[in-house]
C-alpha cells in the first residue's frame, strides 16, 4: 500500500488538508488522535505511562491530559520517554490499519513525523507550511492560547526548514495560494504513483 504522509508545524493546516483528501475518499489515519485513544484506552500504553510519569496522570483511573502535558511539554527528556512509549503503539496500531484498507493510496497525518523520523517510512512526504505570524494566530484562535504557550509548543517541533528540507511536496497554506488546488492536483500525482 503507497502511503503518503502530511504534517506541518502547529496551526499550519496539515488537519484542513487532510480532510480534504479525506473528502475525496482516501482513507486518512490521524496518528495524533490514535495516539491520545491509546494513552486513553490501552492498557499496555496506560501500564508504561503510569510507570514513567506515575498514577497521577490517571487519577480516578482516567487519563489527565493536562497534568501529562504539564509534565511533558517543558521538559525534553520526559517528552522523549512518553514518544519511546507512544510512538510504537501509533506505528503498530498503523500496520493494521493498512493492512484494512481498499485504496490506491492512504495518508497518515501526524505532527512529527519530521521530529521522529517517521517520515522515511513513508512513500511520500507532504508538508503543510504557513507564515510563522500566521500559524501563532490561528492557534491562539483555535486554542485560546497565549502567545507564550504557542510559542513553546513550537519550540518542541522540528523547525520549518528542517521540514520544508524533508518535503517531497509541499502545500502553501499562507492565504494566498488556495489549499483545495493544490490538494487536488497532489491527489492526481498520488494515484500516478501508486499506480506505477
Amino acid at each position: 500500500m503507497f502511503k503518503a504522509g502530511i504534517t506541518g508545524g502547529i496551526g499550519s493546516g496539515k488537519t484542513t488538508a487532510a480532510r480534504v483528501f479525506g473528502v475525496l475518499g482516501i482513507p486518512v489515519f490521524d496518528a495524533d488522535e490514535e495516539s491520545k485513544h491509546l494513552l486513553r484506552d490501552d492498557p499496555a500504553v496506560r501500564e508504561a505511562v503510569a510507570g514513567a510519569f506515575g498514577e497521577r496522570v490517571y487519577p480516578s483511573g482516567q487519563l489527565d491530559r493536562a497534568a501529562l502535558a504539564a509534565i511533558v511539554f517543558n521538559n525534553a527528556e520526559a517528552l522523549a520517554k512518553l514518544n519511546t512509549i507512544a510512538h510504537p503503539a501509533v506505528r503498530k496500531r498503523l500496520a493494521q490499519w493498512v493492512d484494512e484498507q481498499r485504496s490506491p493510496y492512504v495518508l497518515v497525518e501526524a505532527a512529527l513525523l519530521v521530529d521522529t523520523g517517521w517520515y522515511r517510512s513513508m512513500d511520500h512526504l507532504i508538508v503543510v507550511t504557513a507564515p510563522e505570524a500566521e500559524r501563532v494566530r490561528r492557534t491562539m484562535a483555535r486554542d485560546g492560547a497565549t502567545e507564550e504557550q504557542v510559542r513553546a509548543r513550537m519550540r518542541n517541533q522540528v523547525g520549518e526548514e528542517e521540514r520544508l528540507a524533508a518535503a517531497s511536496s509541499i502545500i502553501r497554506n499562507d492565504g494566498h495560494q488556495l489549499v483545495i488546488p493544490q490538494v487536488l492536483a497532489l491527489h492526481e500525482q498520488l494515484l500516478a504513483m501508486a499506480f506505477e
